[in-house]
Order: C-alpha cells, then sequence, then structure tokens
C-alpha cells in the first residue's frame, strides 16, 4: 500500500494520530483552530483519505488505518530511492553533509545500524 502524503495530509493525519479516536465534528474544530480549515475541507480530507484507506469515519468517530510510523518509513524510503538510487550510504553522506554528531548521536545509530544486520 502506497503510504504518500501531501504536506496537507500529513498535518491532518498528524492531528488524527494525536487525537484518535476523534469525534468528525470535534476534528473539525481542530483543523479551524489549527489548519485553518472550514467544516467542508475538513470533510473532503476524511473522504479523500478513507477512499484510500487511511482512516476511516465510522459513526462520526474518525480513527487511522496507517500509523505514523508507516508512513514515515513509506516516505524515508521512497526518498532514499528516488533521490540517492536506493543507497542508504548515499542518502546519509548527503544528509550529514558538515553536520559533525556527537557521541551520544553516533552511538544511537550505531546501535541502530547494528540491530538491522540481517
Amino acid at each position: 500500500m502506497e503510504y504518500k502524503l501531501f504536506d496537507a495530509e500529513y498535518r491532518f493525519m498528524d492531528i488524527i494520530w494525536e487525537l484518535e479516536p476523534v469525534n468528525s465534528t470535534q476534528l473539525s474544530r481542530v483543523c479551524l483552530e489549527r489548519l485553518g480549515w472550514k467544516k467542508p475541507t475538513t470533510y473532503t480530507m476524511l473522504r479523500k483519505l478513507g477512499e484510500r484507506g487511511l482512516l476511516q469515519n465510522e459513526n462520526a468517530t474518525v480513527t487511522a488505518l496507517v500509523g505514523r510510523e508507516q508512513v514515515r518509513q513509506y516516505e524515508s524510503q521512497a526518498v532514499v530511492e528516488r533521490g540517492f538510487e536506493g543507497s542508504l550510504p548515499l542518502f546519509l553522506t548527503a544528509f550529514l553533509g558538515q553536520h559533525k554528531l556527537t557521541r551520544e548521536e553516533a552511538a544511537e545509530l550505531t546501535k541502530i545500524i547494528v540491530e538491522a544486520i540481517e
């Protein structure tokens, strides 16, 4: 399943992940407050993302069908595939650039890499 979200969709899903399960009327109020969206915009987004299988709106209760981490994994993999020929080392080299890691960051990354080795 494709979890690509445009910026507005991601901000909307972020609200849902934070508040779920959330009443659709309450969600509409929060979207007005945080995003400046009127009710029809919120309900259009609900319908669109529901049709894509990313959330559900049953009995005026909205819940996500996909988690924040799933979306992050999909989008980060897409960036590596599209921009760096699928090479994680190329991505990290470009990402870090002139940035120096702290010892704590290096230790955390080392742990993540060791745990990911097959």
